[in-house]
């Protein structure tokens, strides 16, 4: 009686056989599977992406010097030293940051395709990389733009940077951005909490080898490009900010209007 209560289909409908449903309970636990093993990954990653990124804040960072020797030299950008980009024309530092961000995408495009070859085994090492040169990337685009990161106040600027990058609201977290030790921990959190999630989407192709490391190499090469270009857009548009700040400042007084004397 249970086996024909089990079996039985719904009215007007042929009765389900044993084969049917075991293919639906499979379909069903592959899906239960599916979501574990994302939530589980997505874990892994999050972790992966913190870690990557507090180390990227405090050990790998751009020298500033030495950059403005390589705008110098390599882009012939003729300044003496940052506050020298805003008398050029805007034109010129975008050239210079595209050509950046193409940089910081081929050379995660090579580490993701070495490291692609291990599948699952090595996506958490390779985020670490990838972390460190996706906040290079960030700390030469805004550079190129004229805003150093050596006060407390302008290396929590260089991370909001970084959260509109990775389309993230810190809107609460402005309140401790004086606190720079704490401000930038928790800004770091809640960019790895969203961007594990993206990560885990696009990267589920590398779990298997065969195909991880040209798929690696791809994604890799479009992380960068999707985070340079929103953090250059951020860094652009204050840039142009200070400019019309600046040429509101440099404007004459109104002068008085003076309404000729009567003859009366």
């Amino acid at each position: 009686m249970l086996a024909h209560s089990v079996f039985r289909a719904a009215p007007g409908m042929a009765p389900a056989g044993p084969d049917s449903i075991l293919r639906d309970t499979e379909l069903r636990l592959k899906r239960v599977a599916g979501a574990d093993s994302k939530s589980w990954l997505r874990t892994r990653v999050e972790k992966a992406l913190i870690k990557g990124m507090t180390r990227a804040y405090s050990t790998v960072q751009v020298d500033p010097g030495k950059f403005l020797l390589q705008l110098r030299a390599a882009y012939r950008l003729p300044i003496s030293g940052y506050h020298g980009v805003y008398s050029l024309e805007i034109g010129e530092l975008d050239v210079v940051a595209d050509d950046v961000i193409r940089s910081g995408m081929k050379l995660a495009a090579a580490e993701g395709a070495g490291f692609g070859m291990g599948g699952l085994i090595t996506i958490l090492p390779d985020l670490g990389i990838l972390s460190a040169i996706t906040i290079r990337t960030i700390q030469k685009l805004s550079l190129i733009y004229g805003f150093q990161f050596n006060t407390d106040n302008e290396i929590a600027e260089l991370w909001i940077a970084a959260a509109s990058a990775a389309g993230v609201d810190i809107s609460r977290e402005l309140l401790e951005k004086e606190v720079v030790n704490k401000f930038v921990p928790r800004v770091i959190q809640r960019i790895a909490a969203r961007a594990s999630t993206e990560v885990v989407e696009k990267w589920a192709g590398r779990m298997i080898p065969l195909v991880s490391s040209a798929l690696g190499a791809g994604l890799n090469y479009w992380f960068v490009r999707a985070w340079g270009e929103r953090a250059k857009a951020h860094f652009r548009e204050r840039h142009l900010k200070l400019r019309r700040e600046a040429a509101q400042a440099a404007l004459p007084p109104p002068m008085p209007l003076i309404l000729p004397r009567s003859n009366s």
